[in-house]
């Protein structure tokens, strides 16, 4: 797939131990840019003029279940949470602004040593699903869920990683009509 959209990126480690912040800059661009491809290519998804900004929130288990009962009231930590600037539907002309992606290392870690997955392959899958989340993709009805689930994960078979939902091999060879 080519190049899509430039996507900007402003990170801020707000709590918990997150190690080498420009490697993770690194991944987390790769990740964006590639779902911003995909968006702009595969789903028609518009794309401002300019670089628009996404900011990736970096926190621990604890801050997080604060973020989590404030604005969804489950007074527990989450794996990733998505703020958009804007209300958006897919398909819907966003800001210059997309908006946050909070990450919680602790659950972070916990889910992909459960899962038997590299932590880096897990933190790209969260990066891209929050990112679907400031599009407005949702998974609340199966439908909904059955869509964006088949873009994240041609989105990560596009860098070489496997399907989060279910295969153990990247699914590069997934028909457009399997969606």
């Amino acid at each position: 797939m080519s190049a899509g959209p430039e996507i900007s990126l402003e990170i801020a480690v707000e709590a918990g131990e997150w190690g080498d912040v420009t490697a993770l800059e690194a991944l987390a661009l790769a990740a964006l840019d590639a779902a911003a491809a995909d968006l702009a290519q595969r789903e028609g998804q518009p794309f401002p003029g300019h670089p628009p900004e996404v900011s990736l929130v970096l926190a621990d288990d604890a801050m997080m279940a604060g973020i989590n009962a404030e604005w969804r009231n489950q007074p527990k930590p989450t794996n990733v949470l998505s703020f958009p600037a804007f209300p958006l539907v897919p398909g819907g002309m966003p800001g210059p602004m997309f908006g946050d992606i909070i990450l919680a290392r602790e659950t972070i870690e916990r889910e992909a040593a459960e899962l038997g997955k590299p932590v880096d392959a897990h933190i790209t899958h969260l990066i891209v699903h929050g990112f679907l989340h400031l599009f407005g993709y949702d998974h609340i009805e199966n439908n909904d869920a059955e869509k964006m689930e088949a873009i994240e994960t041609r989105i990560l078979a596009s860098l070489g990683l496997s399907d989060p939902y279910g295969d153990t091999e990247p699914v590069l060879h997934r028909r457009d009509d399997d969606r």
